[in-house]
């Protein structure tokens, strides 16, 4: 049993991992980016080609429709799916868990504190949900392009040519600004669009998302040490190690009892042994989340800009490498000792010259004011300020 469990944790960490991180360039040409491939895109592809075999063109009509309406167009799934698994995870904690407190190690106390805990999740979740991300219209347009100024590298003066949001004085979409095409809409400082919340997050709502992750977090490990001090309580109260080696002769040391005391735990407590497991996957998840979100934050910078970056890192090193390959070409180097040089100077010096593209380009973020600002913008949002009013006062 314990090898079993030691197996398909080792399998579930190998697929999270994949999923999450396999497209990291230290992961190029290992299992890891192949199971990133599959997941995320040949998995699919096999299931619309199965269905074009089976059902014909109609079946992959019928999923293209309903992948179009579940992932492209706003819909309440994945909200209803967060409140299934919150409600019905604390239903089984409680039905399982809440016979043995107090206990040995906890007390009473949690009953209601982990009631408080999970309502204060929920409230979160309504806020970031339901709370306007930060829309761009005609009466605000003037104040965040005032707010917003634009860097002319990832952003420049140019029109939404979906919204077109009529303006006396301005008829370009503000610097850090973009059209959400599944919510319609241009959102301020707009960072990703939340299947989770049915929701954009940008400048007015990124406190609550990084509020919602935050506590998530603390909420799901929370659960895991409880859970944890009540089945420690469990083999205290039960006596399960002295059993162990008074009339079973297990020797007296971790080694020897941990498996053991392991293997009763599972058969006896199998419930609360997977909602462990669960919690603890679910709190490595969110503490992963918020801690990308997080140096976002720190350093002024979204999830778009952040893609919007990379683009234009890569833009620069192809024309950077088309520059050096032209000047040696111009200097009388044959194609094959161009290679060469090229393959040598990548071996020694790819993360190094990566690093060091990487800060030239972080230096010149306009936005990035440093932590404590950073995080103050964050909590308080510009259009929250009474400058951001003042502006729009003026223009009107």
């Amino acid at each position: 049993m314990e090898w079993f469990l030691v197996c398909h944790g080792m399998v579930t960490l190998t697929v999270v991992v994949s999923f999450l991180c396999g497209q990291w360039p230290i992961f190029n040409n290992t299992p890891i980016q192949w199971i990133h491939h599959f997941l995320t895109f040949a998995a699919y592809d096999y299931f619309l080609r199965f269905v074009a075999f089976v059902f014909g063109a109609k079946g992959t009509d019928l999923i293209l429709s309903i992948e179009y309406f579940f992932c492209y167009r706003p819909n309440p799934l994945l909200q209803i799916i967060y409140l299934a698994i919150v409600g019905s995870t604390y239903f089984l904690t409680a039905k399982s868990c809440f016979t043995f407190i107090p206990g040995y190690y906890i007390g009473e106390v949690h009953k209601y504190t982990s009631f408080v805990a999970v309502i204060v999740g929920v409230v979160l979740f309504i806020l970031t949900s339901f709370c306007d991300p930060g829309t761009v219209n005609a009466k605000n347009v003037s104040q965040y392009i005032s707010a917003y100024p634009y860097d002319d590298i990832i952003y420049s003066k140019k029109e939404c040519s979906t919204c077109k949001i009529p303006n006396l004085c301005f008829s370009f979409r503000p610097a850090r600004s973009k059209h959400c095409s599944i919510c319609n809409r241009c959102v301020a400082r707009f960072d990703h669009h939340c299947g989770w919340m049915n929701n954009c997050i940008g400048e007015k709502n990124t406190k609550y998302f990084m509020a919602f992750l935050l506590w998530h977090f603390l909420l799901c490990l929370y659960g895991t040490i409880a859970i944890g001090f009540i089945l420690a309580g469990r083999v205290k109260d039960l006596r399960i190690v002295h059993v162990l080696t008074m009339y079973y002769g297990i020797e007296n040391s971790f080694r020897g009892l941990a498996p053991r005391v392991l293997q009763w735990l599972v058969g006896t407590y199998n419930t609360q042994i997977l909602l462990v497991v669960f919690l603890a996957l679910i709190s490595l998840l969110l503490a992963g989340f918020f801690a990308y979100h997080l140096n976002l934050c720190l350093t002024n910078t979204t999830t778009n800009e952040k893609f919007k970056w990379r683009e234009y890192m890569s833009l620069q090193k192809k024309i950077s490498e088309a520059k050096e390959s032209a000047a040696a070409l111009k200097a009388g180097m044959t194609n094959i000792e161009l290679e060469h040089s090229v393959e040598r100077k990548w071996r020694g010096l790819w993360r190094r010259s990566e690093a060091k593209s990487k800060v030239i380009i972080a230096n010149r973020n306009l936005y990035d004011k440093g932590n404590f600002e950073n995080i103050s913008e964050i909590v308080f949002p510009l259009s929250s300020r009474q400058s951001f009013c003042q502006t729009n006062q003026k223009s009107e």
